[in-house]
């Protein structure tokens, strides 16, 4: 079996993982302007939830995704609601808001650790046997991860280009004054936005789990870095610059390992960030579009 055809098909699995995270992250700075870094431990809160829901109350692991991504939606709306809300109709500075989404980073990450304690932990998924799909490796659970994805980044698509609260979400996203000029209900296309957003958070973080098997506190954390190399790859702001992004991100960083050792794969994410912002601060998404 080819080496070239099995990384290939571990970038896949990268991408639809990192695809899930980024859009969200993407879609969430498009209407308030500004970055959460407290994403990552978005992920690792929706990867706890599923946990709680599957390990401690019994709940079926599919079921358990489907409680624990809308509840940490739900989360992101309130947190929002009650902090981060409250910042932005006061016309808080950018940098201000950046130390507040980092301050929640650290309260949720300690929260976090509270909670459920510094121990690995895994769902309960039934055993997994690789099957070959022609010169592909997959497990049940990574084609289903690969299907989660599609069907997500389907239905952000349908979202943004056949609904009046998709198009308003566009609308703000290219100017937040010009849109409450036009009628636009602007805090709750925001609100709404949260909501998504956390929810594709807590799916990715769900999702980068049951992948990987095992995780800790530290799950989102970790791979936040990785997920804005793939918002910044493609165009910050853009959701499809996203898709794209964590396609090149995820193909790259697994197919590297046959170049170099495998530990070091998460530095080809940060080579590719540095040319992008070099090269192309915008993102490869236009330079896509101008072709």
């Amino acid at each position: 079996m080819s080496v070239l055809a099995l990384s290939f098909g571990f970038g896949l699995i990268t991408a639809s993982v990192l695809a899930l995270a980024a859009v969200g992250l993407s879609l969430q700075f498009g209407v308030t302007n500004y970055i959460n870094f407290a994403y990552g431990e978005f992920l690792t809160l929706g990867a706890y939830l599923a946990w709680t829901l599957n390990h401690s109350l019994g709940l079926n692991v599919y079921l358990a995704v489907a409680v624990a991504t809308l509840l940490m939606g739900l989360l992101a709306v309130l947190l929002n609601q009650f902090l981060l809300k409250p910042c932005t109709n006061k016309g808080v500075p950018l940098l201000f808001l950046l130390v507040v989404t980092f301050g929640l980073s650290l309260f949720l990450s300690n929260l976090i650790l509270a909670i459920w304690g510094p121990n690995f932990k895994s769902l309960d998924l039934p055993a997994q046997v690789p099957t070959h799909y022609g010169p592909f490796l997959f497990t049940t659970s990574q084609l289903t991860i690969i299907a989660i994805a599609l069907v997500a980044m389907g239905a952000v698509h349908l979202l943004l280009t056949r609904t009046e609260i998709g198009k308003a979400m566009r609308a703000m996203s290219d100017s937040v004054d010009l849109a409450q000029v036009s009628g636009i209900d602007t805090q709750r296309i925001t609100a709404f936005t949260w909501l998504l957003s956390g929810c594709l958070a807590g799916l990715a973080g769900i999702v980068l789990v049951i992948n990987i098997t095992s995780f800790s506190p530290s799950l989102g954390g970790e791979f936040l870095f990785v997920i804005f190399a793939a918002v910044i790859l493609g165009g910050v702001g853009s959701p499809y610059g996203a898709m794209l992004g964590a396609l090149v991100i995820g193909l790259a960083t697994e197919m590297s390992a046959m170049f170099i050792n495998s530990a070091y794969k998460s530095d080809i994410a940060f080579a590719l960030l540095i040319l992008t912002l070099l090269l192309r601060p915008q993102g490869i998404i236009r330079m896509v579009g101008k072709a």
